[in-house]
């Protein structure tokens, strides 16, 4: 019989995560995994309220002898990811994660795991649960909306927290302590095109880009993997001039913030050009795998005949299309002059959607220089408007500017130092982590982020290191019992 994740140690940490993992918990959709985390404060006797826009915050008074410590602010988010193999039967909105023990690690059967932050959540309510752990007086935040907006922090009033120290448990490299993270913006371009009937004597096609490994659009991004949209647009680019492509429908990739995996495009040919456009696509397909194999070796490019459909794109809307998309720059842009191997800048073309007359681009725009992130997002701006779309802003969030000389930061190098022997690492990430907005509303707290190693956040793929939960866990305890005092 399989082992289940509830029988993994620390039996308190992933109970809590089994529960929550039961949970739908999609970004903007928290109604329930908000109602459940009040009714488990309140089942514990602890102050518990809830605002407006889902937030949640449990108090609890210090143990016996730590009465004078400084509050601690536990923070994590409540909304996932949800990502899911295009082979894998599941919703969201309606069905828990399915977990399963892979050696040293937890996976999810074909979909997004949780535990970006499922895993910091299940933390802090172990602690709010424990009648044995020593700490603090603790303020638990659990914010909502973190994966597509931020929209918990931003909305968090100035008044809800008391607390002088917040430990943000959203890392993903367990040696990493981060003192400061990217700012971003979401760019958007849409147009409009006029549907025409398919010309007759065509052959239909429905192209396919599978199996790429997408991932976190901050982590991941300069570790060269393909970009689905990108990949689908480079078939399609120059095609109608050689052989008279149409496109009818596309659809690729999903979240602005996970690299596309996956695109699929239904497309149409004049039945006289069938077999050199067959011939040519594949060969284009067969660079493009040997281009990128050396990272995507999974990486799968097909074509196969379909029905033909009643309506295509107009001429000039297409040309604009594919090459507005050529032009738009995906990827790293920029990076950072005054930390070594950090990515200052990038951008990720992470949903293209063309049906019905109307075309969108999701674009997310990242930086840890607010006139850096201005500068490639006008960038961005530029390409879609000469393709004369119109083009929006929205979402933007602060970067998180590093402060060497956190209090907070030298007692938790200290205690890493102490407890595991070596030096722990401390980083900026080209992530968007909650800690820029918390700021703007609370500048007199300090705030330091960490947590397990967790790999392929955003994407099927995602998995949570067992010994490392074991570690992190140790970890955060010891901290809490040698916080500053008032």
């Amino acid at each position: 019989m399989s082992t289940s994740i509830r029988e993994l140690e620390p039996k308190e940490v992933w109970n809590r995560f089994a529960d929550i993992n039961g949970v739908p918990r999609p970004s903007k959709k928290e109604q329930k995994i908000t109602a459940f985390m009040v009714d488990f404060g309140k089942k514990l006797g602890l102050e518990t309220t809830s605002d407006a826009i889902g937030n949640v915050i449990i108090r609890k008074p210090a143990t016996a002898g730590l009465e004078n410590k400084k509050t601690i602010i536990l923070q994590s988010h409540l909304d996932m990811v949800c990502q899911k193999n295009n082979d894998t039967v599941f919703d969201f909105d309606t069905q828990g994660i399915e977990t399963y023990i892979d050696g040293d690690w937890v996976r999810a059967k074909g979909t997004t795991l949780g535990a970006d932050n499922g895993l910091g959540v299940a933390a802090i309510m172990a602690i709010l649960e424990s009648k044995t752990i020593a700490h603090p007086a603790i303020e638990a935040l659990f914010t909502t909306d973190e994966e597509t907006g931020m929209t918990g922090a931003k909305e968090l009033s100035p008044k809800a927290l008391t607390g002088e120290i917040l430990l943000n448990l959203d890392t993903e490299e367990d040696d990493e302590i981060i003192i400061g993270c990217a700012g971003a913006v979401d760019v958007s371009a849409y147009h409009d095109y006029t549907e025409e009937a398919t010309p007759s004597g065509v052959v239909a096609y429905q192209l396919s880009v599978t199996g790429l490994m997408g991932g976190h659009s901050g982590q991941n991004i300069h570790m060269g993997r393909g970009n689905a949209n990108k990949v689908m647009n480079r078939l399609l680019l120059g095609q109608y001039e050689k052989y008279g492509l149409r496109i009818s429908q596309l659809h690729g990739g999903g979240l602005r913030n996970a690299i596309p995996r996956e695109s699929e495009a239904l497309v149409v040919v004049p039945a006289e050009h069938k077999a050199a456009f067959e011939k040519e696509f594949a060969e284009n397909a067969a660079l493009i795998k040997k281009e990128l194999h050396p990272v995507e070796v999974d990486l799968s490019i097909t074509f196969k005949e379909t029905t033909a459909p009643s309506k295509v794109m107009d001429v000039k809307s297409q040309l604009a299309f594919v090459r507005a998309v050529a032009t738009a720059h995906s990827g790293v842009y920029a990076m950072s002059r005054s930390v070594e191997g950090l990515v200052e800048a990038s951008n990720n073309i992470a949903n293209v959607k063309v049906e019905n007359g109307k075309i969108a681009i999701l674009c997310m725009t990242r930086s840890s220089v607010d006139s850096s992130k201005h500068d490639l997002a006008t960038s961005l701006q530029a390409a879609f408007e000469l393709a004369g779309y119109r083009v929006e802003f929205s979402g933007s969030y602060p970067a998180w500017e590093p402060n060497a000389d956190s209090p907070i930061l030298h007692v938790l190098t200290d205690i890493y130092e102490r407890m595991f022997q070596e030096k722990p690492k401390v980083a900026a990430v080209h992530a968007g982590l909650e800690c820029g907005l918390l700021g703007e509303h609370f500048s007199h707290i300090d705030m330091i982020s960490f947590g397990p190693t967790i790999l392929g956040a955003h994407s099927p793929i995602e998995r949570v290191c067992i010994s490392s939960v074991q570690k992190f866990w140790k970890y955060l305890l010891e901290i809490l019992k040698n916080t500053p005092n008032k």
